[in-house]
């Protein structure tokens, strides 16, 4: 690494809103160091900016433990300026139905906390240090689910993406200290493999009448991390499409 370069974390890389962002940062001529529970794609790490990949299952603490460590024996005593929590999950009952509050065993609620929530909040603390030497910027991917009902969500992802956002809120504040800046961004309907064909029945509660691509919400996150943004902190921006107006 040198200190020309920026460098950025991403996770849950493989596929969807953070592997097009890991791409979005790539091609703006970032280091990546990515994480997910499955190799990264081939074609991706011929790119010689993609220093790093680790698989892992950021719902397990010594995996996730080992992920901090290792990525941070990459880094050594380089900056880190960016940290994109992205991993997260919205499991289903054996049934097929939503992870409710009246259905669903608790122990299913608890893994959802643990990678929608707390994984978040342990890496951060774990590249705090890191952080702080880059001045950088912490992006939390929450969810329109995280604060409204959403038909099709279930309870426990919904409710973990709201505690997300408020995490967020108190990090912001706290992280200050460290001149590093804490952020969110709330998709909406985004085309990605959680979308099943059901979702084509909100299309019109959307202004712009359309599902959002997982490029839309790359170019948010880069912003967040990009010195254009470096007086804001503590905010949430909606990547909806204008659907949380309603």
């Amino acid at each position: 690494m040198t200190e020309e370069r920026k460098t950025v974390i991403v996770t849950g890389a493989s596929r969807g809103i953070g592997h097009h962002t890991a791409r979005l940062f790539l091609q703006r001529g970032w280091r990546i160091i990515t994480c997910s529970r499955e190799d990264a794609p081939p074609e991706c790490g011929r790119d010689t900016n993609w220093t790093h990949h680790i698989p892992t299952d950021l719902g397990d603490a010594d995996s996730l433990e080992n992920f901090i460590k290792e990525a941070n024996a990459a880094l050594g005593d380089d900056p880190l300026h960016g940290l994109i929590n992205n991993a997260g999950m919205s499991p289903k009952t054996p049934y097929k139905e939503r992870l409710g509050c009246l259905n669903g065993d608790l122990e299913a609620w608890r893994g959802v906390f643990e990678l929608n929530f707390f994984a978040p909040l342990k890496l951060s603390r774990g590249f705090a240090a890191a952080l702080h030497r880059g001045e950088g910027a912490i992006v939390n991917i929450t969810s329109i689910a995280g604060h409204f009902i959403h038909p099709f969500a279930g309870s426990a992802y919904s409710i973990s993406k709201t505690a997300l956002s408020g995490l967020t809120r108190e990090m912001a504040n706290e992280f200050a200290s460290l001149n590093v800046r804490v952020n969110a961004v709330a998709p909406g309907e985004i085309e990605t493999d959680m979308v099943q064909p059901e979702y084509e029945v909100l299309i019109p509660r959307i202004p712009l009448d359309r599902m959002g691509s997982p490029a839309d919400v790359a170019g948010t996150i880069f912003y967040l991390c990009s010195d254009d943004s470096r007086y804001v902190t503590g905010t949430e921006i909606w990547v909806t499409g204008g659907q949380h107006m309603f």
